[in-house]
């Protein structure tokens, strides 16, 4: 650990926040000495003042001990290349423009990486009404089941959740063609092109 990186982001995040140094250390009920000296680098937050510390600027711990928040490359306007993050406890389904640091149910998440679809996996897709229509036979049982289907084109994304015993009936607006995305609960994130 770097006591003058996190001293510095301390002081970063407390200007940002609009907070003095006394403010910050009401809080976390200690002296605003103690905030002044982490700030100088000359100190580093004990451990029992980390979590309280990391909510009070809503950063990451992991950041707030590294010293420093990296920004994210843009990656552009281009929705084809979503990332999708799955909650593998909840369910819970995220998507970020760009590599994110994502948590749910107090997990670290990593982006899934989607797997072309082979000719056996593909969702069957009809265009009726300028709508496509998107169906399966796939099991749609609590074990395992497609839990959502997503329609990415160069701006958009339409996501439609599914649940599992319902069979898999999806109406999608075909605006476009785009990147179809699924998730199977048991053999993850797959794609094919519409």
């Amino acid at each position: 650990m770097d006591n003058v990186k996190i001293g510095n982001l301390i002081n970063k995040l407390r200007k940002e926040k609009g907070m003095t140094q006394l403010q910050l250390a009401e809080k976390l009920h200690i002296s605003d000495k103690t905030v002044s000296k982490w700030e100088r680098g000359l100190g580093c937050p004990d451990v029992s003042l980390l979590t309280d510390l990391s909510g009070v600027f809503g950063v990451d711990l992991e950041k707030l001990l590294s010293g420093q928040l990296d920004a994210n490359e843009e990656r552009g306007g281009n929705m084809k290349k979503l990332n999708f993050y799955v909650c593998p406890e909840c369910g819970n389904v995220i998507t970020a423009m760009t590599d994110a640091g994502v948590s749910c149910c107090g997990k670290k998440l990593k982006a899934l990486e989607p797997v072309k679809a082979s000719e056996e996996e593909k969702l069957s897709v009809e265009v009726i009404e300028n709508d496509y229509y998107i169906s399966s036979n796939h099991p749609m049982v609590k074990e395992h089941y497609i839990s959502f289907v997503a329609l990415l084109t160069g701006d958009s994304l339409t996501l439609k959740k599914q649940y599992p015993e319902w069979d898999l009936q999806v109406r999608i607006p075909g605006r476009t063609h785009g990147k179809l995305i699924w998730y199977c609960t048991d053999h993850g994130l797959f794609y094919q092109l519409v």
